[in-house]
């Protein structure tokens, strides 16, 4: 039985219910998760006056509870027609009780500050579908619009780089993300996202990043105003629709919830309107490969049962790439010499979100260019001459592992069990025995 399974089967709703002009609350707790075990998970859920159960309504969720006002500015914006009817879930992290009721660990820091793709799970496959299955007054049956752009998580310190990182993973369920005095710095691997920004494609997702400069200053973790001008120089050089707060204030909730009003108009900006676009990032070896109306990875067959990819020579038959294992952040490069094969180094370096599992290295193959094409559970990662990943492009959604990565000419086709995917790529397949123009030694 899968961990949604579980959950649903052991979900409880507490029946306090608080009311309050302009909306109402309701009192929520997850006693136990799939995927925290043992974790008991408080929440709130904010329903405002204008919700009818007509329609679904839009999604905000706070993390670390109510914060910023939140109710109260909503109930203000959405009675200016300046947002959508929007409900409202308010999250707690998750705490291990003993049976005297003491806290046996506090999960914050696991569940937020983590870089995986864990946290976003917990709210789409145990948060989410408990709130659509409350009973709130009048009778009227939650319904959550789908729509990325109908959807905004907010969070501040470990929560701001939670609410980054959710979207960031799944950005088909938040399109938009507020973070406070976010937690970017070495903890959990959270100051190695703004190199991730970089290298990946990016892609529809409006950020809104408060900090001052009196923020923490940690001799083991680092700083947190740095960290989070780091990431906003990345997500600008990569082209997302962004904002920033900058000041002189500290760690805390006061700036913030100072701005949050405008932030809240800033995001809803254009609600209702068409689809945004994505924007164009300045990674000019990424740049390079995309093509401008690109739409995406389209599943064009089935799939096809047969044994991954592990093991390619270079275009000029000179050198040979092998992964020599699933679990290795890296792939080894071998000078093809008289038919054997030497001087092996692990020479093609790989990013991991994730070092507690497997990056799964599943097919490798070589384009024209001579770049390294690593299919993990990342992403495509595409190595240079030089080993180093220059860019990532994102698997589709629910791709299962990839056994073998087909570069045609101008496509890409990934094939795994469960189905056949191609897209258009500025890319061609290498001719044998033709050397690559070189790149250098970087």
């Amino acid at each position: 039985m899968n961990s949604k399974r579980v959950f649903l089967a052991m979900l409880f709703v507490a029946v306090t219910l608080s009311m309050t002009a302009g909306h109402v609350i309701i009192e929520g707790e997850l006693p136990q998760s799939g995927i925290y075990p043992g974790t008991t998970h408080t929440y709130q859920v904010y329903i405002p006056d204008q919700y009818d159960g007509k329609r679904p309504a839009a999604l905000y969720v706070g993390l670390d509870g109510v914060l910023c006002r939140a109710p109260e500015v909503m109930d203000s914006l959405i009675a200016a027609g300046k947002m959508p009817v929007t409900i409202g879930v308010f999250l707690q992290p998750g705490v291990v009780k003993g049976a005297d009721g003491t806290v046996l660990r506090y999960n914050r820091s696991y569940e937020f500050d983590s870089t995986t793709d864990s946290f976003v799970r917990f709210l789409d496959e145990e948060v989410l579908p408990a709130v659509e299955q409350m009973t709130p007054p009048r009778g009227k049956a939650i319904s959550l619009s789908r729509r990325p752009t109908d959807r905004m998580i907010m969070g501040l310190s470990s929560g701001g780089i939670a609410a980054f990182n959710a979207a960031w993973h799944r950005p088909d369920l938040f399109g938009k993300v507020f973070t406070g005095v976010g937690t970017f710095v070495a903890m959990r691997g959270g100051n190695d996202l703004q190199a991730l920004v970089r290298k990946t494609e990016p892609v529809a997702l409006r950020v809104y990043i408060q900090d001052g400069s009196n923020d923490v200053w940690n001799p083991l973790f680092g700083h947190w105003y740095e960290g989070n001008q780091m990431l906003a120089s990345a997500l600008e050089f990569a082209g997302y629709d962004l904002q920033c707060d900058w000041s002189d204030g500290g760690h805390n909730v006061t700036r913030s919830t100072q701005i949050f009003p405008q932030v809240m108009e800033w995001m809803w900006r254009d609600w209702g309107r068409p689809e945004p676009t994505v924007g164009k990032t300045q990674n000019d070896f990424l740049q390079a490969l995309l093509v401008e109306d690109d739409r995406g990875w389209t599943r064009i067959s089935g799939g096809v049962d047969k044994l991954p990819v592990k093991r390619v020579i270079y275009p000029d038959l000179t050198t040979v790439a092998w992964s020599q294992g699933e679990d290795e952040n890296y792939v080894w490069q071998f000078i093809l010499q008289d038919s054997s094969l030497t001087c092996g180094e692990p020479f093609y370096w790989l990013h991991n979100d994730d070092p507690s599992e497997s990056l799964e290295v599943r097919s490798i193959t070589f384009d024209s260019n001579g770049n390294l094409w690593v299919a993990t559970r990342m992403g495509i990662q595409i190595c240079d001459q030089n080993g180093r990943v220059r860019a990532i492009l994102r698997l589709p959604q629910g791709c299962s592992p990839v056994n073998e990565i087909i570069i045609g000419s101008g496509t890409v086709t990934l094939s795994t069990e469960d189905a056949t995917w191609q897209r258009r790529f500025n890319v061609t397949a290498p001719t044998p025995g033709v050397r690559p123009p070189s790149q250098g030694q970087g």
